[in-house]
């Protein structure tokens, strides 16, 4: 029987040295992982770079890395390790969802991973951040250039007196590399100052204390006392207390929500200018955060608080850069502030069909009535300008006229301090749309002041004011045209600020409007998705100061004069007269709304199979109708960014604009077909051709009519509008009803409270008794526990002594039965004796006259050797 073949499957190739041998870069082609964290063992700064030998990013990256190398060998190490072989440990240990990855090693600290651009000096600059994350400052100059920065900046001073290192600094220092690992954009700046007379100019005065600097808002110093001098808690304060003027944007190039999100947050400027982040200095970028600072500043005072109290040679310029009104000096008595805050009002129309209304302005002035030796320009807050308005109305102060070339000013006391008074200036402005756009002006710059008076007013029906912008125009203040300063709080419309570099991003500019044959790579741009409007800087002005302002200012006026930047398709080109129109985004006003003509536009797409069957029937259409009155006109939606009210959801759609009322549009019926009968009606019922013709009965007939459709209309809105505050009412009375039962239950909580509270109170107090109880059973423990240890140690006294007893007996004993021993011993021997004195008798008695002479011989022997001793 024949097997089944087994799969047969080629090994991996064996991997090559992805950098050159010659290279800087020491290439771990194998993913020897353990070998690079040998390698980091001896080396202070060390940057990893893990690559795919296929990745084309990581080819890219490839260059860039060994630029900086080449720079940088003699102080950072840096290591290539191959993450992809499947038999090396970086592959095992590491799983990076993409490549290459750049991880930086600070001594024992890291990684930090870089996730900005992979260019060689985007990368240099935050490796040499990583090396020197702190900025020593011992001079006041370095202090004044480091406060300038338009980066946030945490400053700490310590005394280096100490040896190794003063305390806290080596927290002080983690701290900034903590910065560096969660934001890798860089945008806190740290620095140490060394000097004590250089640290009391931002009142440091102990050593270890920190100090964030911010521009606009009040500066700070870390709470030591709330918060636990740690590098974390550094680092953590420094982030949410941050003032973020300016941001930059750096897209990483993949899928990503990045802009949406900045977007979402509001109208935003976008300026693309190219960046070098190795230069020393940056002219257009130090422009364009004057404007940023300038626009911020709210209130110039409070602004300029911390450097004017900590700096005090006013003479510097960049402490002028700090305090733009430092040498300003207030009026002595009775008169206006230079900087009011103020707000305006929308007063509706005198009539419907009127194309006037009337705009206020309602200031509010600080008047000084003692001379005071330092007076600060107040910060007008929504409270100071809800009670001016409420003024407004309780006073009556209506400005009423039809038409007038002047603006009528009237002044009026606050409520609540004599030195406070209001002021509303009104005049009526054309609100006719071509007046705005073809406008370069303000409209409220007028050389004609007059003032009412505070008495009676006259009887006219006054109307109610609405907010819609605060913008200040009165000519009294003398404020230029293109002063920007604080008008962030100052309009509903404000922007939020960001930077590009269009060295790397300038695709994205091209998207928004710029032109690619442009050699000097400078672009700006306003987007607001709310309003879904978007505005272009004229790439034929230079990006400076004065150029930024002019566009951020008249972008916040309430009705801007800027032209919206539509893009159409470039390749409609015009070369033969056509039966019907094409439109563009460019060409639909000067087609559709300033002709003089009856226009037929129809919305198409390409991909529309209906829209291009109605080809035939439109130029038949318009072959039929006279060139001189109407115009059939098509646009392709799909090619042309049209502004939002004149969109559609379905295609195709049919519109007519009469000639004389353009913006009356009427929409072809969806229910009719579209042919040409249905289209003719359509047309001959909405249009007039004998506009020039007297007005006859019938054509004041179908006006009467009309006239009654539309007040036929609006009583249907108005009925509509009294349903829904009926229903209004209904809400209200169910959120009060809601609310009358949230305060029985908060009533019934508070209840329970005091309960608990009695509950707790006692028991409390048991648990007071219980440990007075226990105190006292421990102290009782503790004393019998030393009686037990007397007793022990007596016991074991008491054991010792009756060891030395019992050897004592056990020696004593051993005595007494020796001293039996011999006893019995001596007994045996006297009856031996016994028995031997019967025999020996004879013997004896034989020979004691000898044994007597010896003795007496021996003892005379003895004797005399004791004397010889």
């Amino acid at each position: 029987s024949c097997s089944r073949a087994k799969d047969v499957t080629m090994p991996a190739k064996l991997p090559v040295n992805f950098f050159s041998t010659r290279s800087p870069v020491i290439d771990l082609f194998r993913g020897q992982l353990d070998y690079a964290d040998h390698l980091r063992q001896d080396s202070e700064i060390v940057l990893y770079f893990f690559y795919a030998p296929w990745c084309g990013q990581s080819v890219a990256a490839r260059e860039e890395i060994e630029h900086v190398a080449s720079k940088l060998s003699d102080q950072v190490l840096f290591v290539a390790v191959n993450c992809w072989w499947n038999q090396g440990k970086c592959r095992k240990q590491k799983h990076f969802f993409y490549f290459p990855v750049i991880h930086l090693y600070h001594r024992s600290f890291g990684p930090i991973e870089y996730k900005g651009p992979m260019s060689a000096v985007y990368i240099e600059k935050f490796v040499r951040r990583v090396m020197t994350p702190l900025l020593y400052i011992s001079s006041r100059s370095k202090l004044l250039d480091f406060l300038s920065n338009y980066e946030p900046g945490v400053l700490g001073y310590f005394e280096f007196n100490a040896s190794p290192q003063p305390p806290g600094y080596l927290t002080f220092f983690t701290s900034a590399l903590h910065s560096l690992k969660k934001d890798y954009l860089g945008t806190i700046r740290f620095g140490v100052i060394t000097d004590k007379r250089v640290a009391e100019e931002v009142s440091l005065v102990h050593s270890g204390s920190v100090y964030l600097h911010r521009h606009v808002n009040t500066s700070l110093f870390y709470p030591n006392d709330i918060m636990n001098y740690t590098a974390e808690n550094i680092c953590k304060w420094a982030l949410e207390n941050r003032e973020v003027l300016i941001r930059w944007l750096r897209p990483h190039g993949g899928k990503s929500l990045l802009l949406n999100n900045e977007l979402k947050k509001g109208p935003a400027l976008l300026i693309f200018i190219p960046y070098n982040p190795l230069a020393e200095i940056h002219p257009l970028l130090d422009e364009i955060t004057k404007v940023a600072l300038e626009y911020h500043n709210c209130n110039k005072s409070q602004a300029a608080e911390p450097e004017s109290q900590h700096l005090g040679d006013t003479d510097s310029p960049a402490f002028d850069s700090f305090v733009p009104d430092a040498h300003m000096k207030l009026p002595e008595t009775f008169s206006i502030t230079k900087y009011p805050c103020c707000n305006t009002v929308v007063l509706p129309q005198w009539h419907s069909i009127s194309r006037t209304h009337n705009v206020c302005e309602l200031c509010i002035n600080q008047t000084l009535g003692v001379k005071p030796n330092k007076v600060h320009v107040p910060h007008c807050n929504f409270l100071e300008i809800e009670a001016a308005l409420d003024s407004f109305y309780l006073q009556e102060h209506t400005f009423f006229q039809v038409i007038s070339s002047t603006i009528e000013c009237s002044n009026f006391l606050s409520f609540y301090s004599p030195f406070s008074y209001y002021t509303a200036c009104c005049r009526t402005v054309n609100r006719r749309f071509l007046s705005f756009i073809s406008s370069e002006k303000t409209i409220f710059q007028t050389p004609k002041v007059a003032f009412s008076s505070h008495g009676k007013k006259d009887n006219t029906q006054h109307s109610i004011p609405h907010i819609e912008d605060r913008n200040c125009f009165i000519p009294d203040l003398h404020i230029s045209s293109t002063n920007i300063t604080g008008l962030s709080c100052r309009t509903n419309k404000t922007l939020n600020l960001y930077l590009l570099d269009s060295n790397l991003f300038w695709i994205y500019a091209e998207r928004l409007g710029a032109t690619r044959s442009t050699h000097l790579k400078e672009f700006a741009t306003i987007v607001d998705l709310k309003e879904e409007v978007h505005y272009v800087l004229d790439q034929n002005q230079s990006l400076v100061r004065p150029t930024l302002e002019s566009f951020i200012k008249n972008f916040s006026i309430l009705y801007s004069p800027l032209k919206r930047h539509l893009v159409d398709d470039p390749s409609i080109h015009f070369h033969e007269q056509h039966v019907i129109t094409e439109v563009t985004s460019n060409t639909f006003h000067d087609t559709v709304f300033l002709s003089e003509k009856n226009v037929l536009l129809l919305y198409y797409a390409q991909w529309c199979g209906f829209c291009a069957s109605l080809n035939h029937v439109f130029i038949q259409l318009a072959r039929l109708l006279p060139p001189d009155n109407f115009t059939v006109a098509r646009i392709d939606t799909t090619r042309n960014d049209l502004p939002w009210e004149f969109m559609t959801d379905r295609l195709p759609t049919i519109l007519f604009f009469p000639h004389q009322r353009k913006e009356q549009s009427v929409k072809f019926p969806e229910d009719f077909s579209v042919n040409l009968p249905n289209l003719l009606k359509f047309i001959l019922h909405h249009s007039s051709l004998s506009s020039s013709e007297p007005c006859t009965k019938e054509c004041l007939h179908k006006e009467r009519v009309l006239q009654q459709g539309h007040i036929s209309h609006l009583e249907r809105e108005i009925q509509k509008l009294r349903s829904e505050i009926n229903a209004l009412h209904q809400a209200h009375e169910q959120l009060e009803a809601q609310l009358t039962e949230a305060r029985r239950e908060e009533h019934r909580l508070q209840q329970q409270k005091h309960t608990l509270e009695k509950q707790h109170k006692t028991l409390q107090l048991h648990s007071e008794q219980l440990q007075a109880t226990y105190d006292q059973k421990n102290q009782e423990l503790l004393e019998m526990a030393e009686k037990l240890q007397e007793l022990a140690d007596a016991s074991e006294n008491l054991l010792k002594e009756n060891t030395l007893l019992r050897i004592l007996v056990a020696a004593r004993e051993g005595k007494l039965q020796s001293k039996d021993e011999i006893k019995e011993s001596l007994q045996s021997e006297q009856t031996l004796s016994e028995d031997n004195d019967v025999l020996v008798s004879a013997a004896t008695a034989t020979s004691e006259e000898k044994r007597i002479d010896n003795t007496d011989t021996t003892e005379t022997e003895h004797s005399s050797g004791n004397r010889t001793e």
